[in-house]
């Protein structure tokens, strides 16, 4: 059966949140992240290469070492959130919602009946490969599993106050790249239009009770958002995590070289 999960608790509970967006598709890679002490991990099947089964041995490997395994579906279509929910993560990220509706379809797609429509099998690795028989499996799934929107276009913007409304969403991100291309300011994520519009978001998602998410690149990002009431914080993505700490080993061999 599904694990405790971990990141759902500290957001209820008030903490602030660090994590990395995955899109290398490696259970080792994985396994690292979650050793590192992040408190979750998002596996990008959005952006990244990694299949569904790839996929579920990387859920392994972050429950492995007590970090939340999340997975970032390409778009908000039931079967394929079925089938990530299935594998065992402990949260759905959805991408590009725009509307009230999107946001109720994807609650209804993650959650069981009454709180939703989620497609029913007990022979799954989210259900112990058996649970017939299994008292309130339905009921711990319903509560133990999250569902994270990503709202990151101007009509989400305009639709933000409708989906803080509906229950059974854990966390609202902001996807500041796709917004600032909405905005006009194409990959300018420090836009003084941007992180107005971010402060804005932040708020209201805050004042609805849920937490609210955003995507750090820098130390100064990190304390940015924490200042504004940011507590889901992926800070970069494991690629370029890599890439920069390969770099810096080159740039530091080339000083001494060249002296």
């Amino acid at each position: 059966m599904r694990q405790f999960n971990k990141l759902k608790q500290l957001l209820k509970n008030g903490h602030n949140c660090i994590g990395a967006w995955s899109v290398i598709p490696s259970a080792s890679v994985a396994n690292i992240l979650g050793a590192s002490g992040f408190d979750f991990v998002i596996i990008d099947c959005e952006h990244g290469p990694a299949t569904m089964e790839t996929a579920e041995d990387m859920v392994r490997a972050l429950e492995s070492e007590l970090c939340t395994p999340l997975i970032r579906v390409p778009y908000a279509h039931g079967p394929t959130i079925l089938r990530a929910m299935e594998i065992g993560t402990h949260g759905i990220v959805v991408p590009q919602i725009e509307t009230v509706e999107q946001a109720r379809s994807v609650i209804d797609a993650s959650k069981y009946s009454p709180l939703g429509y989620r497609g029913m099998s007990v022979f799954t690795r989210s259900s112990g490969y058996n649970a017939i028989g299994i008292d309130k499996r339905t009921e711990k799934e319903n509560e133990e599993t999250m569902v994270i929107l990503i709202v990151e276009g101007e009509e989400g913007i305009n639709s933000l106050d409708g989906i803080c409304e509906l229950e059974h969403i854990d966390v609202i991100y902001i996807g500041t790249y796709d917004l600032s291309q909405s905005l006009g300011v194409t990959d300018n994520v420090d836009s003084p239009k941007v992180i107005n519009a971010v402060e804005n978001c932040v708020k209201k998602i805050r004042n609805h009770g849920k937490a609210a998410g955003v995507l750090a690149q820098t130390e100064k990002d990190i304390e940015k958002w924490i200042d504004i009431g940011v507590q889901f914080i992926p800070y970069m993505v494991d690629c370029g995590i890599f890439l920069q700490a390969c770099e810096n080993i080159v740039y530091t061999f080339n000083k001494y070289k060249n002296n």
